[in-house]
């Protein structure tokens, strides 16, 4: 009989993006590894992207469990009459009105660790009831929003249930919360509480050896690495990118483009290698991008005419245009947590044998995978020649793709029987 593992997730489909992929398909995989996972999330989450496609993964024999939460954006949406106020996407905007100044204060002072953490009381006290009465030998949560970690520990201390703590970004040393207008008792708060969950969980998992090793150094324990990764079943049938011919050159990026991530150093450094070069040059940005960096592309005239925008379009679909692709482009983050970034995506890429140009930091973690796997390299942003560099190598390049040696390691099974090992160390049998 499988031991049942409930997996308390904020972000699950119809939602989109690489946080909801990585339960979805640790969801799709552990019952191979022994484990029945059962779904704890949210009822009409106010979540930021859609992709309804991810929902035709959901096994029908998967058990999801939506609990009802109140979340404050909905109040202020109402206030401001609009449909955006995620604080990413308001803190991107060049001007606030008064109304989002003080929401975002609102938000980085009053609400911690996060305005999700409204749901956790009334989750806990509707989950308590069913530990107690055996129905899961294990549960999981997974964070940002790391209130779904404060879930995970009052659960803890209330039925000593065997507790593994995902952590996909930081938490007090996430570099988003110093984009906020946080007092500095507040970010003690967050300490404090990070420090509960670090100590207390029996497990925590990390997806990358910068995060693992941080979080080590303020837990004193052992941290747990398990990365990101791609599912092969992902790929669709007759799939292929081709053989490039020198003498042009399609870059494809596929995810968000935020305040965070800056692609425009590739874009300048590809326009000044390639302002001769006409028609035979394009960039494609799949996905949401920011209204700056718009601003920016449509005030160049050269940019203005290389540069698509494809907009957000569903996992599925990404596939095509990687098809259309000769390379693709991976914009890392140049903040303090860019060692540590390894984005879900960077795995696909990898499988789809592309050669990968990425703007980050060279020493840190996706650039030694990409070295270790013969797939890329990672520049840093200011490194104008060596993109310049790159770029034309890419251009002048031709015959077949190559596939990254040791992909199989980051396959979503194989990953999947690694959390599986977690939980059988240490759970109830």
């Amino acid at each position: 009989m499988k031991k049942r593992v409930l997996i308390i997730t904020y972000y699950w489909p119809p939602s989109g993006g690489s946080g909801v992929q990585r339960w979805l398909k640790f969801a799709k995989y552990l019952p191979e590894a022994g484990w029945e996972p059962v779904i704890f999330t949210p009822e009409h989450p106010d979540f930021d992207l859609k992709d309804e496609s991810l929902e035709k993964e959901i096994s029908k024999d998967l058990e999801v469990m939506k609990f009802p939460i109140w979340e404050p954006y909905q109040l202020l949406d109402r206030i401001r009459g609009k449909k955006e106020s995620h604080p990413g996407r308001v803190l991107e905007q060049k001007e606030q009105s008064f109304i989002e100044k003080a929401a975002i204060w609102l938000r980085a002072n009053l609400m911690i660790p996060d305005p999700r953490v409204f749901w956790v009381k009334p989750s806990v006290k509707f989950l308590t009831e069913l530990i107690e009465k055996g129905q899961f030998q294990a549960i999981i949560t997974t964070g940002p929003p790391h209130s779904m970690h404060l879930i995970g520990r009052d659960l803890k201390r209330k039925t000593n249930i065997f507790w593994l703590a995902d952590f996909r970004d930081p938490w007090s040393q996430w570099e988003f919360l110093d984009k906020l207008p946080m007092q500095n008792i507040v970010r003690d708060k967050h300490k404090k509480m990070e420090l509960t969950v670090l100590r207390e969980a029996d497990v925590v998992t990390t997806i990358s050896p910068t995060f693992q090793y941080d979080l080590e150094q303020l837990a004193n324990r052992k941290i747990d690495l398990l990365t990101n990764g791609y599912d092969p079943s992902d790929i669709p049938e007759g799939f292929s990118v081709g053989e490039k011919k020198a003498g042009s050159l399609h870059l494809v990026y596929t995810g968000i483009i935020d305040s965070i991530r800056n692609p425009m150093p590739l874009l300048k450094a590809m326009r000044e290698e390639f302002s001769m070069e006409k028609g035979k040059v394009q960039f494609t940005f799949v996905g949401r991008v920011s209204g700056q960096v718009r601003e920016e592309i449509a005030s160049d005239s050269w940019l203005s005419t290389h540069v698509n925008f494809a907009g957000y379009v569903s996992h599925q679909e990404v596939f095509e245009y990687y098809e259309k692709a000769d390379a693709l482009a991976l914009i890392l983050t140049n903040t303090k947590n860019a060692k540590g970034n390894i984005p879900g995506k960077l795995f696909e890429y990898m499988a789809t044998t592309l050669p990968i140009l990425a703007l980050g930091d060279p020493e840190g973690d996706s650039g030694k995978i990409l070295i270790e796997s013969g797939a890329g390299k990672v520049l840093a942003h200011s490194d104008h020649v060596a993109i310049q560099v790159t770029l034309r190598k890419l251009f002048e390049h031709s015959g077949k793709a190559y596939p990254a040696k040791g992909i199989d390691q980051y396959s979503r099974k194989n990953l999947s029987f690694q959390l599986a090992n977690f939980l059988d160390e240490d759970s109830i049998s």
